[in-house]
């Protein structure tokens, strides 16, 4: 695939194609970045002249970027360590998000339910399916077992009956249960990073905007399970509403016209708003709105 269309004078951003696309777009739209993509085409358009995006998938991304093809990516920390990129890149933050919700995968070794093997010294002479390979490897190598490790080109789990064992990404663990396998250990935990070549990073205005990126997607992270409550509330009680009201400093009470009254504003984590809005109604407050929110920055 050509990068022409990449040019050295813009921000060079690698997006993961696949099962993170849509979460990463809907990510950067939280953040204040509108990313389009047109039909057939792995060059998506940024709200900003001075970057410039491609789609690769996740595992290519930080090869990428230390070939020096693009300058900064988003990928998983385990094609970090897969492709022995750790000490070539650097970190921006870590960005706990995935395909499906905000847990990190585990890349589980994992047999048929009804195996015998209990534990990973059991697969001595065996054979391994994976598509992590390397960490596999050296999983096994570490523990001083002998398997023969082979890389799999998708449908991992049907392999786990035709050969000894799988190592697998997993999620939520329902594609497991359905396969009826059954995890014996856990190789590696990993969540979303947006990383970076050293080189980029040494440039002062592509170091800035990479920041600013990062922060404003750490932001939208942190805004996913919060929401913002305004209320009224009677001055007489106000010193009982704000004994109970969560806030990361303190609320914040604005007098109002009417002497009696003030209002207060308070971001709180989302599963505590069906039990606070009850508990202030009780309390006197009204006119209570609750309203998401898209970035939360510390």
């Amino acid at each position: 695939m050509s990068t022409d269309r990449l040019p050295s004078t813009s921000l060079r951003l690698g997006l993961p194609s696949g099962s993170l696309q849509s979460s990463t777009v809907d990510l950067f739209a939280r953040a204040g970045y509108r990313i389009s993509i047109p039909d057939r085409s792995v060059f998506p358009r940024v709200d900003d002249d001075k970057i410039a995006a491609v789609l690769f998938r996740a595992q290519e991304i930080s090869r990428y970027i230390t070939d020096g093809i693009i300058d900064c990516g988003l990928t998983g920390h385990d094609w970090v360590v897969e492709n022995g990129s750790e000490k070539e890149i650097v970190e921006i933050c870590e960005l706990e998000y995935s395909r499906a919700s905000s847990n990190p995968i585990r890349w589980v070794l994992a047999v048929p339910e009804e195996s015998g093997i209990q534990k990973p010294e059991q697969l001595a002479g065996g054979v391994i399916a994976t598509e992590l390979v390397n960490v596999t490897r050296k999983y096994f190598a570490n523990k001083g077992i002998n398997v023969s490790v082979e890389f799999s080109w998708g449908t991992t789990e049907i392999k786990a009956r035709i050969l000894d064992a799988i190592v697998d990404c997993t999620e939520t663990g329902s594609s497991l249960r359905a396969n009826n396998l059954r995890i014996i250990d856990t190789l590696l935990t990993s969540t979303t990073r947006f990383i970076c070549s050293k080189a980029a990073w040494e440039i002062p205005w592509k170091r800035e905007k990479m920041e600013n990126m990062g922060m404003l997607l750490r932001g939208a992270i942190e805004a996913r399970s919060k929401v913002g409550l305004k209320m009224n509330v009677p001055e007489a009680k106000l010193a009982e509403v704000v004994s109970f009201l969560p806030a990361e400093k303190s609320p914040t009470v604005s007098r109002l016209a009417d002497q009696q009254w003030v209002a207060i504003e308070v971001i709180l984590d989302e599963k505590l708003e069906r039990e606070l809005i009850p508990r202030l109604k009780r309390a006197g407050a009204t006119g209570i709105i609750s309203y998401p929110l898209n970035k939360v920055i510390p």
